[in-house]
């Protein structure tokens, strides 16, 4: 996630101070991606190093306003003119739990997947009741339109996450099925060539050796 370029986004539209910055980035994400005012600082800090933000005086509180510069303006623009890198995918928990839940001992997989699953779908109708709450927020509150269209994007965002994620976890359960079913149909391994033959040679010369011994 950019807090960096959020922020930016956001001190495009004038002068902020930190837990300003704070509350409306949360108010345009809806509060997804939570901040606290040491990130935020510490972000500012560092653009402030990179020459993308410079302290513009003090409000009437004495909070320090920070201002974005034509430096930051410029970044900001490449950030929207170009797709977010996909080719190095963040890390995602639930794809790393279930490649270390095959074959984990004491692991049933598919008891895995049927709880994620049942956490999945939960999630999904919860996001659909706030993006109803939404669209009635973005019909009824015309003045804070912008924020509401915004926490509405994002939510539909999560709905159709959710509902790829559930469908993923359909196809974990049918894939270990169908494997499940292909190592069945296999059997046990096939025993070497001449296996049997030497098995039965050598009981024969036990057998012989044995007699042997009871002969008068």
């Amino acid at each position: 996630m950019s807090i960096r370029h959020g922020l930016l986004a956001l001190l495009e539209r004038g002068p902020r101070y930190g837990s300003q910055l704070r509350t409306e980035f949360e108010s345009r994400t809806g509060s997804t991606w939570p901040l606290n005012v040491g990130q935020v600082y510490t972000t500012l800090s560092r653009l402030e190093r990179d020459g993308m933000v410079v302290q513009d005086g003090e409000d009437e509180a004495g909070h320090a306003l920070y201002a974005i510069t034509d430096s930051g303006r410029d970044e900001l623009r490449s950030w929207f003119e170009h797709p977010v890198d996909r080719t190095s995918p963040a890390r995602d928990e639930l794809a790393i739990k279930l490649a270390m839940a095959v074959g984990a001992p004491g692991v049933d997989i598919r008891d895995v997947i049927q709880s994620q699953r049942r956490h999945t779908v939960k999630a999904m109708q919860d996001y659909t009741r706030l993006k109803a709450q939404a669209l009635t927020a973005v019909e009824k509150n015309r003045d804070r339109e912008r924020d509401d269209i915004a926490w509405l994007l994002v939510l539909e965002q999560l709905i159709f996450q959710t509902e790829a994620e559930a469908r993923w976890l359909d196809h974990c359960e049918s894939r270990l099925i169908r494997l499940s079913s292909t190592t069945r149909a296999a059997g046990p391994e096939p025993a070497s060539p001449g296996a049997g033959a030497a098995g039965t040679g050598a009981r024969a010369t036990a057998g012989a050796e044995k007699a042997a011994r009871h002969r008068p």
